[in-house]
């Protein structure tokens, strides 16, 4: 008889990933829970909301109702390193990190999936919405090699994929996601069934695995509050009339369109203060404390060497919006490997900047020094640090660091 093949799961105390495991068990699974613990520092986050202490004991009561072994790693040390200091250090840049990505890239599915696998498991499994696809497909020398695809959950109103877009084919051979098949009220209605203390629990806000943070509290453990002005730029600003017909090759035009607004105090009136341009990412609109406007103001563009903050007014503001963004060759990341474009091709795809933005068409161009993203329609608020993916239908084909 052929053994039990082991799974842990990372049991987060939260209703998804408690079914997961419920349904990983009832398939015939050897299922052991595993809870991360990546966070000490209970001053910065707002403990009601995502207090991990309540979060272990769930994930631990989910694990005795289901019978299955648990325990409970230390994780904080990797994640302080992997996570918070490089958040840190992209705000510090004026970047907009998203640690979501980042966390399941550098922890759970790297220093986690490292501690299952050394526990004897076969296979890491995680309550993420989204589907894993495997196919033989030919190698250059005609051999079949196993390629693993990253697939959107059934629950296109839930789909995780975006977070999951720098996961490599070595990860995703030793991951499985057993409710990316199901809808987000069906996994709360098994969890009722099989009475999981977790069925009724509000999903998790904020900073994958310290909840919500109060982000100016957070950042201002290394970075020091410091006064600065909020300018306003008018929507005629005559930099938005550039005249693009001048292009002597297509890099030129590409370069033109994915370039990011950039301003000088003089080029707007200044219509308040406030505490650090590094707080600030673009197209935010709460935290200016600035009224007396016909329209809200959005952040347009930071300076974080002069410690400005630029702005417009209103949603549909034409510094918010451009159609372009680059990755760099060193930050671009394909999950399909063999789909891979070399330079000077193109490809169409769909393509989302933020998790749950629809997905937008769009051309890739490798070129030598990176990739450009052009989309069909002009994009709100492209933020440097975030991710881009793309995708061919409901696959996450790769991804990379906006520039």
């Amino acid at each position: 008889m052929e053994k039990k093949k082991t799974v842990v799961v990372g049991l987060s105390g939260g209703v998804d990933s408690s079914v997961a495991a419920y349904l990983l068990k009832k398939q015939g699974y050897n299922v052991i829970g595993l809870f991360m613990k990546n966070w000490h520092d209970d001053s910065v986050t707002i403990s009601e909301e995502c207090p991990w202490l309540e979060d272990s004991n769930d994930a631990m009561l989910v694990a005795q109702k289901l019978d299955i072994p648990f325990q409970t790693v230390d994780l904080s040390k990797q994640y302080q390193e992997r996570i918070v200091d490089y958040m840190f250090r992209e705000y510090k840049m004026g970047r907009t990190p998203n640690p979501d990505v980042l966390c399941n890239r550098e922890i759970k599915f790297d220093v986690f999936m490292k501690i299952a696998l050394d526990l004897g498991a076969d296979y890491v499994a995680t309550g993420h919405y989204c589907r894993k696809g495997t196919r033989l497909i030919k190698d250059d020398f005609g051999n079949e090699k196993e390629t693993y695809s990253l697939l959107a959950g059934k629950d296109l109103n839930k789909d995780q994929s975006y977070f999951l877009c720098q996961l490599s084919q070595e990860q995703l051979s030793k991951t499985l996601f057993p409710i990316g098949e199901i809808l987000k009220p069906d996994v709360r209605k098994i969890a009722a069934e099989q009475d999981l203390v977790t069925a009724e629990k509000r999903d998790s806000q904020g900073l994958c695995f310290i909840g919500k943070v109060r982000l100016p509290e957070f950042l201002q453990q290394q970075l020091a509050p410091k006064k600065g002005v909020i300018v306003e730029i008018p929507s005629d600003f005559p930099k938005y009339q550039r005249d693009k017909n001048n292009f002597d090759a297509e890099i030129s035009e590409l370069k033109y369109i994915s370039e990011k607004h950039r301003y000088a105090i003089s080029d707007g009136k200044e219509v308040g203060t406030h505490d650090g341009a590094h707080y600030f990412t673009n197209g935010q609109r709460k935290g200016l404390a600035v009224g007396g406007t016909k329209e809200p103001l959005f952040v347009i563009a930071t300076d974080v060497n002069e410690n400005v903050i630029y702005t417009g007014q209103g949603k549909n503001h034409p510094g918010l919006y451009r159609s372009g963004l680059f990755v760099k060759n060193d930050e671009i990341h394909w999950i399909r490997e063999d789909l891979k474009i070399d330079e000077d091709q193109t490809m169409e795809v769909m393509a989302r900047i933020r998790y749950r933005q629809t997905l937008e068409k769009a051309t890739l161009h490798q070129t030598s020094t990176g990739l450009y993203v052009i989309f069909d329609n002009p994009q709100s608020a492209i933020t440097e640090g975030q991710f881009v993916a793309w995708y061919h239908g409901d696959e996450c084909l790769g991804s990379g660091v906006i520039s």
